[in-house]
């Protein structure tokens, strides 16, 4: 059974930096893309990054391109999600997402971010 587990998060004022990682075990990491998703407090989640199974391709949510870094270790069956110059409106629940096919998907618990002076 597949499973993710996040870390990484806390409060940091705005400016600051934070680097949240995704372990995952029981599945075969290797071919699944990974994603980081978000979740502000009376909003939907939305997607914020994510890259390709061999690592070669991202994609970024506009508000944070420039700002965030998603990276994974096939080797170590991890993902991080490096996040500079970071704004309360970066305040959510981040959570790392892996997908393979359009059926299988595995959650993580997810880790709180926020953002505040």
């Amino acid at each position: 059974q597949g499973q993710l587990v996040e870390s990484g998060g806390g409060l940091v004022q705005p400016g600051g930096s934070l680097r949240l990682s995704c372990a995952a075990s029981g599945f075969d990491f290797v071919f699944y893309i990974m994603s980081w998703y978000r979740q502000a407090p009376g909003k939907e989640r939305e997607m914020v990054a994510s890259v390709s199974s061999g690592g070669t391709s991202t994609n970024y949510k506009n508000s944070v391109k420039g700002r965030f870094t998603i990276s994974r270790d096939n080797d170590k069956n991890t993902i991080d999600l490096q996040m500079n110059n970071l704004k309360p409106e970066d305040t959510a629940m981040y959570y790392c997402k892996a997908r393979r096919g359009t059926r299988d998907e595995i959650w993580g618990q997810g880790t709180q971010v926020t953002v505040s002076s």
